[in-house]
C-alpha cells in the first residue's frame, strides 16, 4: 500500500513525493518477508540511550556524500573510513544518509557504516537518516545494521508518529524524533517519543538559526534526550547549545569536508552538559 503523504508546503514535499516512488521499487524487488529473514541473523543494535546520557554534550556524527541546498560535496570519501575516523575521534553515534536522489546515499552505506560501527567497543549505535514513510523502511533500517531511525514530524501525522515509533522499538531500535517549531514539540511530545531532535534548519528558506533549538529544547519535558541538529560547526557553537539543555548534537557537513575528520570530531567533543 501507497503511504499518504502528509503536505508541508515546503522542498520536503518533493522529497516524499520521490520516496514514495523508490519506495514502491524496492517492496516489488525485496518482499518484507526477506528483510524479516535478514533481520533475524541480525546482532542486537546497540542500546542508543546509553550513549546519549553522558556527562558531556554527545556528537552524532554524520556521513553524508550531498545535500539539497550544497549538491555533491567536493570529496571522495568511503563509509567504512570516515565510520572508523568518527569513532577515534569519540563520536557516540553515526548518523548515516540512505536517500539516494538528493542525498546520493544508500542502504549500502548504511550497511558499510554498521558494520564498522559494530565492531567499536563498546558498539556504536548507528542512526538512519532518511525520509521513513512506511514500516518497510523501518525494517530496511535493522536490516541493514541501524540502532535508529529518523522520524521527521513535518512529514508524519500523529498515527504515524506513534505507529513508526513502536513499531522501531518492537525490533529492538530507537527512533529521534525530529522537531522544527512549537507546534511538532508538541505532537512529538504527545506521541510519546523520548529522543527529540531540534533541526535549526527552516524548510521553506534553508536558512540555519540555533536560536531555534535555544527556544525549543527548554519547552520539553524533563526526562527527554535532547539532539541540536544543523549548522553546528564549531566548539562555541556545542557550547551555546549546551545551556539549551541538549544531550548531544547532529553534525554533518562540517566534519564530512574535514581532511583529519577524527580531530574534527575531537574538536567538538567532551563539551560538558548543562542541565
Amino acid at each position: 500500500m501507497t503511504p499518504s503523504l502528509r503536505e508541508t508546503g515546503t522542498y520536503l514535499d518533493r522529497i516524499l513525493s520521490q520516496t514514495v516512488r523508490d519506495l514502491d521499487v524496492r517492496k516489488s524487488r525485496i518482499p518484507v518477508a526477506v528483510l524479516e529473514a535478514k533481520i533475524a541473523t541480525m546482532p542486537t543494535p546497540a542500546n542508543v540511550m546509553p550513549a546519549l546520557q553522558r556527562g558531556t554534550v554527545g556528537v552524532i556524527a554524520e556521513f553524508k556524500r550531498a545535500s539539497p541546498s550544497r549538491g555533491r560535496f567536493p570529496v571522495d570519501i568511503a563509509p567504512e573510513d570516515v565510520a572508523a575516523d568518527y569513532i577515534e575521534g569519540g563520536a557516540v553515534a553515526i548518523s548515516c544518509l540512505t536517500d539516494e536522489p538528493f542525498f546520493s546515499g544508500s542502504l549500502d552505506d548504511l550497511r558499510s557504516v554498521a558494520s564498522i560501527a559494530s565492531r567499536a567497543e563498546p558498539v556504536v549505535p548507528v542512526l538512519r537518516k532518511d525520509f521513513i514513510l512506511d514500516t518497510y523502511q523501518v525494517d530496511e533500517a535493522r536490516a541493514y545494521g541501524a540502532s535508529m531511525v529518523l522520524l521527521i514530524a513535518a512529514a508524519l501525522d500523529d498515527r504515524q508518529l506513534r505507529e513508526f515509533r513502536e513499531y522501531a522499538e518492537t525490533l529492538a531500535m530507537s527512533a529521534l524524533v525530529e522537531i522544527h517549531d512549537v507546534q511538532e514539540s508538541v505532537r512529538a511530545v504527545g506521541s510519546g517519543a523520548t529522543i527529540i531532535g531540534i533541526n535549526n534548519r527552516n524548510l521553506q528558506t534553508f536558512n540555519v538559526d540555533l536560536a531555534v533549538t535555544e527556544r525549543l529544547a527548554p519547552m520539553l519535558p524533563s526526562g527527554t534526550v535532547v539532539v541540536g541538529e544543523s549548522g553546528i560547526f564549531t566548539r562555541d557553537h556545542v557550547e551555546r547549545l549546551s545551556h539549551s539543555g541538549v544531550d548531544a548534537v547532529l553534525v554533518g557537513e562540517s566534519l564530512i569536508l574535514q581532511d583529519d575528520r577524527a580531530a574534527a570530531v575531537r574538536q567538538i567533543a567532551g563539551v560538558p552538559r548543562v542541565p
